[in-house]
């Protein structure tokens, strides 16, 4: 693991490009005549992919506030941009909606200078495919991102950095999708068939598998979801853990469940994720308070809320001095806070190993579940639903309706971060009334909101992207 963060970090400087994408160099062109010489450097730059993940303006705290509109949590906080998005104010020119964009396009830019030079390295052939998958993965995981938050963004490939092509228009969402699932395919066919735990932390044939499963389910290709979902369901290499808790467990946070994670190593390499989210005398700046409306939606005596959240009388073990400490009133607003994603140090201090959960096995059952039901009624997901109530210990489904799946995402994937895009992909079928979900008024933490359709099903353009292309690129409708 120290080895690979510490090639993180030199290509990172390496091959870093400047803060906007449109004003990027791009690799094939600009790297050293010292570089792309043999499989050394073809690995140093697969781990380079992983680097821009653990940016405070990613998965360190940016890449979370798309979910804060959820009825799961609250901001908290004192970020007013994040504010105006939980409360769907925002415009094209709010902070958090350029921070994780340039830093997507970092990671195509990588992958894409991977796959213009790797090929001509001569090295082994099955360590030049698994550069070559995760470079596949990275750069459909980094368009996937774009699409589900923009809607349309600009498609960059390895013929667009060849020509210094960047200011490009956006490609539609069919476009986005056809791109993103070509990459996923191939990814599938170049990665290695391992678990998580063996690769420490690196996409496999499941991870790609996973997403690509994922990708169907929003584009409505139910019969692709379910066929793609089984080669992960049924494979011994992605079964799920024994105990829901070991995924939010350091010591097993990279087991078979886990597929794709931001990893972390206290000390070297780490994102500040667990600081946003844990109380400020714990060592935290407390952000994403869960809120009682998703505490009630657990049902009696699953244990998985106990292993989400932190709730009033329990005791943390908070390491060093303080030892065993109760969770009391005035730590949080909410009277929560997400367990899942902190840990303390037995010498004292936040552990800071935690990683980022991207994607686990139990979300494919899940999404397989959904599938089936949309395909073929009630009753259809019953067997994936039940694989995920059985590993909690509760009473399995008879006949579950899609309002039982949608159910069972929200309490297995809470904090997460798919809440919302759950509830904008139910709409858009007719499943739920977005515009007057977002009405309820669940106390003062989450008072009625004007949800506009279709504005609000994506995020607006980053408005200094507009200015930088000089017209290139248009703001998406209503903006």
């Amino acid at each position: 693991m120290k080895r690979i963060l510490f090639s993180m970090l030199v290509l990172s400087l390496l091959a870093s490009c400047s803060e906007e994408f449109l004003d990027t160099t791009p690799y094939g062109q600009s790297t050293s005549f010292s570089f792309w010489r043999n499989a050394d450097d073809a690995i140093a730059a697969a781990n380079a992919l992983y680097e821009p993940l653990r940016s405070g303006n990613f998965y360190g705290h940016t890449e979370q506030t798309f979910e804060i509109c959820s009825d799961d949590f609250w901001r908290a906080g004192d970020h007013g941009e994040d504010q105006a998005i939980e409360e769907f104010t925002f415009d094209p020119d709010n902070p958090q909606l350029r921070y994780s964009y340039p830093l997507k396009y970092e990671i195509i830019s990588r992958a894409n200078a991977i796959l213009i030079n790797v090929p001509n390295i001569a090295m082994d052939q099955q360590t030049k495919n698994t550069v070559l998958g995760e470079a596949h993965f990275m750069r459909g995981f980094a368009h996937w991102r774009l699409h589900v938050i923009y809607g349309e963004a600009p498609v960059l490939l390895e013929e667009d950095a060849k020509s210094n092509n960047f200011d490009k228009p956006k490609s539609s969402i069919e476009e986005m999708r056809r791109v993103i699932e070509a990459d996923l395919l191939k990814a599938i066919e170049l990665l290695p068939d391992q678990s998580a735990q063996v690769t420490g932390g690196r996409p496999t044939k499941g991870t790609a598998a996973a997403y690509l499963t994922k990708l169907y389910v929003f584009w409505e290709k139910f019969n692709e979801a379910i066929a793609t979902g089984n080669t992960v369901i049924n494979n011994p290499n992605y079964r799920m853990a024994d105990d829901y808790a070991a995924n939010f467990q350091i010591a097993t946070e990279n087991n078979s469940e886990m597929l794709f994670a931001v990893q972390n190593l206290d000390g070297w390499a780490t994102t500040p994720y667990d600081i946003y989210t844990t109380p400020r005398p714990w060592g935290g700046w407390d952000f994403h308070e869960p809120i009682q409306d998703l505490i009630d939606e657990f049902e009696p005596g699953d244990p998985r809320l106990g292993h989400t959240v932190f709730q009033l009388g329990d005791t943390v073990d908070l390491g060093g001095t303080r030892g065993p400490t109760v969770y009391t009133e005035g730590l949080s607003q909410t009277n929560y806070h997400f367990r899942k994603f902190a840990s303390w140090r037995p010498t004292g201090g936040l552990n800071r190993s935690q990683n980022v959960p991207l994607m686990r096995s139990a979300e494919v059952y899940l999404l397989v579940a959904e599938a089936k039901i949309r395909l073929n009624g009630a009753g259809a997901g019953d067997a994936e639903i039940n694989a995920v109530r059985t590993r909690a210990g509760l009473t399995p489904k008879n006949g579950a309706k899609i309002e039982d799946l949608m159910h069972e995402r929200r309490v297995e994937l809470a904090g997460e971060h798919e809440r919302h895009q759950d509830l904008m992909r139910w709409d858009k079928a007719n499943l739920i009334d977005i515009v007057q979900h977002y009405q309820i008024d669940r106390g003062q933490f989450k008072r009625p909101r004007a949800f506009q359709r279709p504005k609000h099903y994506y995020f607006a353009l980053p408005q200094r992207e507009i200015d930088l292309s000089k017209g290139v690129l248009v703001q998406n409708p209503n903006y």
